[in-house]
């Protein structure tokens, strides 16, 4: 992770307060109101993708930080799966929409659903919203997942079910492993780096650093059972936490002022 200036210089707050945030939420409303007319006559969802891509490239525009994608070959091996991330802060959507260059779907906490044009947006592309403090209701929202991967659509998953408040990977839930198992995929990790950095928790403001995707190799489940989803969950978490400490060490051996 990349080092954030404390205390909080007025530059920054300025900068946040008075450019950034109006322009992210100013985007937000304008591609949000886009999509929703668009998903009255395209019943697809591909205007709707490509209007959320566009949102999440002048997003991070605004939030003043640039993506690099690494790995991105391993996005191509299998035309369907699960593609399992850590969750560092709020613009980890953006950054996986400007990122990943397919059409998928998002398992996504159910608190999303109430945010303006950001809620109505999921719901009308066929997003999936899952309760993690209801067991029945996540039950059902995993047979909705696995369904949207029978018919053909990639799913996006965080598996520790909410953002990191202290930086580091939060223990998973085996949710991803169980979507894979149960539809025959294989599940590709994801590591997300900087984002921590860019908006933490609490903070409403953006501290602008370079961000990273890092793609691991598709972690194969044919011959697998279900009862494997705790095994197999650990092998994510462990490959997800191999591509951050591959992240650091790239970081640190960067050149000053990069």
């Amino acid at each position: 992770m990349s080092a954030r200036p404390n205390p909080l210089p007025w530059t920054i707050r300025w900068r946040s307060n008075l450019i950034q945030a109006p322009l992210f939420f100013f985007a937000t409303a304008v591609f949000g109101t886009l999509a929703l007319v668009v998903s009255l006559v395209d019943r697809t969802g591909r205007s709707e993708h490509r209007i959320a891509r566009l949102w999440a490239r002048v997003s991070l525009w605004a939030a003043a930080s640039k993506v690099a994608v690494r790995g991105l070959e391993n996005l191509r091996k299998y035309p369907l799966a699960v593609y399992a991330s850590n969750h560092t802060s709020y613009m980890d959507i953006p950054v996986v929409f400007a990122s990943l260059p397919f059409q998928f779907r998002i398992l996504a906490k159910k608190e999303l659903w109430q945010w303006p044009f950001i809620g109505w947006y999921l719901n009308r592309s066929g997003q999936i919203p899952i309760d993690t403090e209801n067991p029945h209701a996540t039950l059902s929202s995993l047979g909705a997942g696995v369904r949207a991967l029978r018919s053909g659509m990639p799913l996006f998953v965080f598996p520790e079910g909410r953002r990191t408040d202290t930086g580091e990977l939060n223990p998973f839930f085996s949710g991803a492993a169980f979507l894979a198992l149960r539809a025959h995929t294989p599940i590709v990790p994801l590591a997300l780096s900087g984002g921590y950095d860019l908006l933490p928790m609490h903070s409403a403001h953006f501290y602008p650093v370079p961000l990273t995707l890092s793609v691991g190799e598709p972690i194969e489940t044919k011959g697998m059972a279900l009862r494997e989803a705790g095994e197999l969950t650990e092998r994510v978490r462990a490959a997800i936490e191999d591509l951050l400490g591959q992240s650091r060490e790239r970081e640190a051996s960067a050149p000053a002022g990069r």
